[in-house]
C-alpha cells in the first residue's frame, strides 16, 4: 500500500525557516513527479511546488506567491521529498500535503492530476 508521511510543520515566527519532508513508499517514488499543495482555513486547496525528474530542461515550478522564498527537492536515495521554506509569512499559514503523480509541466498545478497524497502538516507562521 502506497504510504506518504510528512514531517515537519509546527509553529513560527514570520521570518523563520521551516523545512518540510514527505517520505514515500520505495515503490513509487522513482516513477513520479512530486508536489506541495496547501490549504489555509476556509480556503481551497494551492498549489505551491512541484519538481519532476522526467521533464526535460525546467523540473521545477513554484507557486507565485512562494517563488524566491520556497525550495523543492528530493533525495531518491531516501525516498523523500523537501519544501524547504524561508522568510515565512502570516499567509503562509496552512496545512501542507505533498502528492505524487505523474502530472505534465502543463498540469502539475491541478491537484486531481495527482494520486497519492500525504495526511498534511500544519504550518503556522505568527506576525
Amino acid at each position: 500500500q502506497v504510504q506518504l508521511v510528512e514531517s515537519g510543520g509546527g509553529l513560527v515566527q514570520a521570518g523563520d525557516s521551516l523545512r518540510l519532508s514527505c517520505a514515500a513508499s520505495e515503490r513509487i517514488f522513482s516513477s513520479y513527479n512530486w508536489a506541495w499543495f496547501r490549504q489555509g482555513r476556509g480556503k481551497e486547496r494551492e498549489f505551491v511546488a512541484v519538481i519532476s525528474d522526467a521533464w526535460i530542461g525546467r523540473n521545477t515550478y513554484y507557486a507565485d506567491s512562494v517563488k524566491g522564498r520556497f525550495t523543492i527537492s528530493r533525495d531518491n536515495a531516501k525516498n523523500t521529498v523537501y519544501l524547504q521554506m524561508n522568510s515565512l509569512k502570516p499567509e503562509d499559514t496552512a496545512v501542507y500535503y505533498c502528492a505524487a503523480g505523474r502530472s505534465s509541466s502543463g498540469t502539475y498545478h491541478l491537484s486531481e492530476v495527482y494520486n497519492y497524497w500525504g495526511q498534511g502538516t500544519q504550518v503556522t507562521v505568527s506576525s
